[in-house]
């Protein structure tokens, strides 16, 4: 069972070859994400991590690892605050805010690191619910 104010963190990275694919089954094939020679003439220097695949990990981490199986994702803010580069280090934390023990509901907040700067990229809140660990 999940409680108010627990924490869990994960490390993770993602490949250009994972840009790649997420660009294909989205079909988001802005050039920002997957061209290094149009991104070279950006502000960004060289290409930056679609938004909502920076935030997937929260899904994985909902739905196998915090709470776990089981879990049902209800809602999810997110602010994009820096961008996001591949083969780069991240941690996603994230801190249980509420618990709603009758409905089986949390509210998490969401937010991934930079792992050498430790300046946040990406910050929100979930909501949550799960009948066995919530």
């Amino acid at each position: 069972m999940i409680a108010l104010n627990d924490t869990y963190k994960l490390a993770f990275r993602y490949t250009q070859a994972q840009v790649q694919a997420f660009a294909d089954v989205t079909g988001d094939q802005n050039p920002i994400h997957i061209d290094a020679e149009y991104a070279s003439t950006t502000p960004f220097k060289k290409p930056i991590m679609h938004g909502f695949l920076s935030g997937s990990v929260f899904s994985k981490v909902f739905g196998t690892l915090f709470p776990g199986e089981g879990t049902i994702y209800l809602r999810q803010t997110m602010e994009f605050l820096r961008p996001m580069y591949v083969e780069t280090d991240y941690e996603a934390v994230f801190t249980v805010k509420e618990i709603n023990a009758e409905k089986h509901r949390a509210i998490v907040e969401t937010v991934i690191y930079d792992t050498t700067t430790q300046k946040a990229c990406l910050r929100g809140e979930a909501e949550v619910m799960n009948d066995k660990k919530i």
